[in-house]
């Protein structure tokens, strides 16, 4: 496929975007054809992957990305087709196989052990014999010099516990380098790791092409496939739909390529009008079973007409500070006001919240935004079943139910249109779209959003940021929670930083950098800190 016009090429970047390729490729897919039952996931996929080079892979969510990825791993076998490496045709069948081929993946969610040292995690299943202290002692040697060699320095003797995401995950590069892999592939690395941590990732990422490995970079962000990658694959709907050299395309060049038509990648708005405060934290404080604190000390105002986004990398409390405020858990201290209610003096449940204005969407949709075993139609009113849209006490209207689920089905492009069927058949992205329908349907004058795009393709990605955007102009106040940076900054009027459980500063939208922000995520204090 012809290569379009575009950016220049990235710092440090081979000038041909492949090094050695005079050379058989580092890795090779030939005709990967794979389907499970009427889904066909993989179409005769073929693209070659150069030593010495990073290899973008996008596509939207369901392209088959993550199929594909997981046959070259061995986790899956492909109906047809061919995998080779270095120019030799592999029969991969496990993890162990493609390990022992030279490929090595780090995946979006780490395969760590907590309790054991970076060391013990390293050499598991490796340990070199009976002789595990001989063995240890070797490995030690060997991971310090591959530290050094590739600037992956972190304390072997130290806990994963104690370890931040971004040293984590580099424990995980070692372990595949360790086992001498030539192939790397990452699974949306930069999903768990603020800006200066995804900074030093793309400079060890150079550092790894510089010494000939090849390298496959899944991300569905476009700025970070234009900042490192040499070249691009595009999938949709299971099929290779491009491949360009990344220095002659663009972010939208590849977003249209991704999506089949064009996109907006920034959000479009006019400058907030903020109003009065529907939403009121004061001190608010939430322990987890074991009595920990995860949300401590926590103040805020949410006001008509305005979107506030919490930043803040995974697992820093924001998560229970949205089950405090939709009702889901209960503070330990402090007070919530909506509506000029106080919610936790009075004990109001999640449904006396609703009743009052209140919408969640929450970030485990799984867990707690839909019913897996439930129809479609079930879930699309699942928490207002007992409007009188749906009938009147114990029974319900089943033509109201059928006819609103088919309604946010067509304005949320929600796929397969099928009311019928279980929620757990549709793919992530569109259980997301619906519960959104759901909650954006019941008309709140709070929403609470956890990670609104997360599994949603770019061009659903557009559409729910109109439609949040829309919410705001109307009138309605967002508090919207999201790991992705791009998206705080696009969506939020003001932004609210969280680490280790506290707001640890406040910006507003036109002081707001991606510098300051990732500063803040990493616990230095900024403005309106406590």
């Amino acid at each position: 496929m012809s290569d379009e016009a575009g950016s220049a090429t990235a710092p440090g970047r081979n000038s041909d975007g492949a090094a050695g390729a005079a050379r058989a490729p580092a890795l090779e897919l030939r005709a990967i054809d794979k389907r499970f039952g009427a889904v066909h996931a993989n179409r005769a996929i073929s693209f070659a992957v150069a030593a010495g080079s990073i290899h973008g892979l996008i596509g939207e969510n369901g392209a088959g990305k993550s199929t594909l990825m997981n046959i070259i791993y061995g986790f899956h076998r492909a109906d047809a087709g061919e995998i080779l490496v270095h120019g030799r045709k592999v029969d991969i069948t496990s993890p162990q196989g493609a390990i022992a081929a030279g490929i090595g993946m780090v995946h979006q969610h780490f395969m760590l052990v907590e309790n054991f040292t970076v060391l013990e995690n390293v050499v598991l299943g490796v340990e070199g014999g009976a002789l595990l202290a001989g063995g240890l002692t070797a490995a030690r040697r060997e991971l310090e010099k591959l530290a050094r060699d590739y600037g992956l320095e972190v304390p072997l003797d130290s806990m994963i516990s104690e370890l931040s995401v971004g040293l984590q995950q580099r424990v995980e590069i070692l372990k595949a380098l360790y086992r001498r892999a030539e192939i790397l592939i990452l699974d949306e690395p930069t999903a768990v790791l603020t800006p200066q941590e995804a900074d030093q990732l793309f400079k060890m990422l150079g550092r790894l092409r510089e010494q000939g490995k090849a390298i496959i970079l899944v991300t569905h962000k476009l700025r970070e496939i234009m900042a490192i990658t040499d070249r691009v694959t595009v999938m949709r709907q299971g099929a290779v739909v491009a491949e360009v050299m990344t220095k002659k395309t663009s972010p939208r060049g590849l977003a249209e390529k991704m999506v089949g038509r064009a996109v907006l990648l920034q959000v479009d708005k006019c400058p907030a009008t903020p109003g009065v405060a529907l939403l009121s934290v004061t001190d608010l404080e939430v322990r987890d079973r074991l009595g920990v604190p995860r949300v401590k000390g926590v103040s805020f105002e949410l006001r008509a007409g305005e979107i506030v986004g919490v930043a803040g990398v995974a697992g820093n409390g924001q998560s229970e500070l949205l089950e405090a405020l939709a009702g889901i858990r209960e503070p330990s201290r402090g007070e919530i006001r909506l509506g000029g209610r106080e919610l936790v003096r009075e004990q109001l449940d999640a449904r006396a919240r609703r009743a009052l204005g209140l919408a969640h969407v929450p970030e485990d949709r799984l867990r707690m935004g839909v019913v897996a075993s439930f129809s479609a139609e079930a879930n699309a009113m699942l928490g207002y079943h007992d409007r009188p849209r749906y009938g009147r006490g114990l029974f319900l209207d089943g033509a109201a139910s059928l006819a609103g689920c088919e309604a946010k089905m067509k304005e949320f492009d929600v796929r397969p249109a099928q009311p019928a069927l279980r929620i757990s058949a549709f793919s992530g992205g569109n259980q997301q779209k619906l519960v959104l329908a759901r909650e954006i349907d019941a008309d709140p004058s709070v929403l609470l959003i956890g990670q609104p795009t997360r599994g949603v393709d770019i061009g659903a990605i557009e559409f729910i940021h109109r439609r949040l955007i829309a919410l705001r102009d109307a009138g309605k106040a967002l508090l919207v929670v999201s790991v992705e940076l791009d998206e705080i900054l696009g969506l939020a009027d003001r932004i609210l930083v969280m680490n280790g459980g506290e707001i640890i500063g406040e910006l507003a939208r036109a002081e707001a950098t991606e510098e300051k922000i990732g500063l803040m995520m990493a616990g230095v204090r900024g403005e309106g800190g406590a």
